[in-house]
């Protein structure tokens, strides 16, 4: 279903005109499922030569973080500018949870300035897309990037006549993963980093590779639309994915593995060069970077921080610290972190010291590790890992006498933000909405911990 207001902007369009500047930007949020930081740019043989284009067209953030490692709440926070439990997604949305007040979405601050706004494939903050208030919903069958990369091409070649803005959101590299071809031979194919070097997890990572050059390929599309149409020096592209790659200890996880993002951006205010940026960054600061871009007034829910700062060179960092979160999944999962440049503070709350299963995607790697006995694998309450000499966050320092200042300073700064954004958390366990679906966790595959008639 198409619902078209555009009409009705193109007429509104003016009564925002004098609050903005002359020439506001297109701007394309650009977004995958499950990447991590598994992308050419990146460094890894995984290649996508389009987005490894993009990068070198514009800015690179290699330290990008999510604030939530799992699908809806990560989205969510990037589009509404705030940690997840502030927006209200603290679970999936095709399972019940959603944002308080959608409202608060990025497309109503960018509609006050005279945005038309367009969606193009995945969304998951709503069950129902027309509930974000979309003025444009493509008509796409299915939401891989082999059909939603033509269908945006499109709309970017066929443009209102008011600046837009577009969200193009690509299954791909959700599980299941394309089959591998020739190009793509696990017995040459480098197993992710928490990962062991075994025939199983070899294949696994050569169909997340296939499945990351259809990505690419359908990101092209886009791109060379904005190229033929002479968009592209005036379009804000935003590159990202939601958290990292759907196998064990990554995805759903507060380590680098899950926290870790790609952010690529490229358009003017800055954003181009082939700029790589070391600073930390979390996706709530895209809001307002966006609102300082085109002038817009700050929402006063915004948690994050623009990151222009960084582009015109006033500042070598903007954040000491980044949070993330992690509350439902499928099963209940509570879970904070805090990051700084040195160190990783993790807390789970739930008294649980055995892994969740069901919060890790079914697929090979999992199947090898729940048949090497990763059930019975203990999970620490707390953990400190020191970035600097342990980046694989694998050395718990947490119980470290030696290290016990720097303990009482991350649990002192996550308690801090906790209280500071009124987490929920802190008063007991965070209650899924009526109606949501909770899987149990005391299974092994998300079928077993959801049910008959799970997806």
């Amino acid at each position: 279903m198409i619902h078209n207001r555009r009409d009705f902007l193109q007429t509104s369009a003016a009564a925002f005109a004098a609050q903005a500047p002359a020439k506001l930007p297109n701007i394309i949020y650009l977004h995958s499922h499950d990447t991590g930081r598994y992308i050419q740019p990146y460094g890894h043989a995984i290649p996508t030569p389009n987005l490894q284009k993009l990068a070198e067209q514009g800015v690179l953030f290699r330290k990008a973080f999510n604030a939530a490692p799992t699908c809806s709440p990560s989205r969510a926070a990037l589009l509404t500018g705030q940690a997840a439990h502030s927006s209200g997604m603290t679970g999936l949305a095709h399972l019940g949870f959603s944002l308080n007040d959608y409202s608060q979405h990025i497309l109503h601050t960018l509609r006050k300035s005279g945005y038309y706004s367009a969606l193009a494939g995945v969304q998951h903050v709503a069950k129902d897309p027309m509930t974000i208030g979309y003025d444009q919903v493509l008509k796409i069958q299915g939401n891989q990037a082999k059909v939603v990369g033509p269908a945006a091409a499109a709309f970017i070649k066929n443009p209102p006549k008011q600046p837009y803005y577009i969200e193009i959101g690509f299954f791909e590299t959700h599980r299941k993963f394309h089959p591998p071809t020739p190009a793509q031979d696990a017995r040459y194919t480098q197993p992710p980093m928490p990962m062991p070097d075994v025939p199983e997890v070899r294949g696994d990572m050569a169909a997340f590779k296939a499945s990351a050059a259809l990505l690419d390929e359908a990101v092209g599309q886009v791109l060379r639309a904005l190229d033929e149409s002479g968009q592209a020096e005036n379009t804000l592209v935003i590159s990202t994915t939601d958290h990292g790659i759907p196998f064990p200890g990554m995805k759903c996880n507060l380590t680098d593995h899950g926290m870790g993002v790609s952010l690529i951006l490229r358009g003017p205010a800055g954003f181009s060069g082939g700029k790589v940026i070391d600073a930390m960054v979390s996706h709530i600061d895209i809001f307002p970077t966006v609102c300082e871009m085109i002038g817009a007034a700050r929402p006063a829910w915004l948690q994050g921080k623009s990151i222009l700062p960084l582009i015109r060179g006033e500042k070598t960092s903007i954040n000491d610290e980044v949070f993330a979160e992690v509350n439902y999944h499928v099963p209940y999962e509570p879970r904070r972190a805090v990051r700084t440049e040195r160190y990783k503070y993790i807390r789970a709350f739930d008294g649980r010291k055995v892994p969740v299963l069901p919060n890790c995607d079914d697929g090979p790697s999992k199947e090898y590790f729940t048949a090497n006995g990763w059930q019975q694998q203990p999970v620490d309450l707390e953990r400190l890992y020191d970035l600097l000499f342990d980046p694989a966050e694998s050395l718990n320092l947490a119980a470290d006498p030696a290290h016990r200042k720097t303990l009482d300073d991350m649990r002192a700064r996550l308690e801090r933000w906790m209280r500071a954004t009124n987490d929920p958390l802190l008063k007991g366990p965070v209650a899924a909405p009526p109606g949501a679906r909770v899987g149990k966790p005391d299974v092994v595959t998300v079928q077993e911990s959801l049910g008959a008639g799970s997806a």
